[in-house]
């Protein structure tokens, strides 16, 4: 019986190696505009289960005209939903302002079951966020 437990144990574990490794990576998407305006949105997940962001906008008639933002933290997946969690004791100071606890993205790849000529970039779709402009971004993989 404790061979059976270790055993179904080890290959659980593998598994979700398996899928951090599939997940982790740099996530961007850039915006330009008709009136040269651009947003730039850039999350790299790594594989030890942080996470940095960084959010980039030059806007002509905004007030400031340029602005940087950024967030790190931690994340986790659980059926392709990934969920992030920002410490505010250690993620959050004076350079990294947002905090994306509660935030929520599904991770989106073709299936390896699916045989046809479609193409499905991976990425990861924001289903929810406490940050409001996140929620429904899609960030694509580099």
């Amino acid at each position: 019986m404790k061979t059976i437990l270790t055993f179904l144990i080890l290959i659980l574990s593998f598994t979700s190696f398996a899928q951090i490794d599939k997940v982790s990576g740099d996530y961007k998407l850039a915006i330009e505009t008709k009136d040269n305006n651009t947003l730039q949105y850039e999350l790299t997940l790594s594989q030890d289960g942080t996470f940095t962001f960084h959010y980039y906008s030059n806007i002509k008639n905004g007030i400031p005209p340029e602005v940087n933002k950024y967030g790190k933290g931690k994340w986790t997946i659980e059926n392709n939903v990934i969920s992030f969690f920002s410490d505010k004791q250690q993620d959050i100071d004076n350079k990294f302002t947002l905090d994306f606890t509660n935030s929520k993205a599904r991770f989106i790849t073709k299936s390896p079951r699916d045989k046809t000529d479609q193409i499905i970039k991976t990425r990861l779709q924001f289903l929810k966020s406490d940050i409001f402009w996140m929620a429904k971004i899609e960030l694509f993989k580099v």
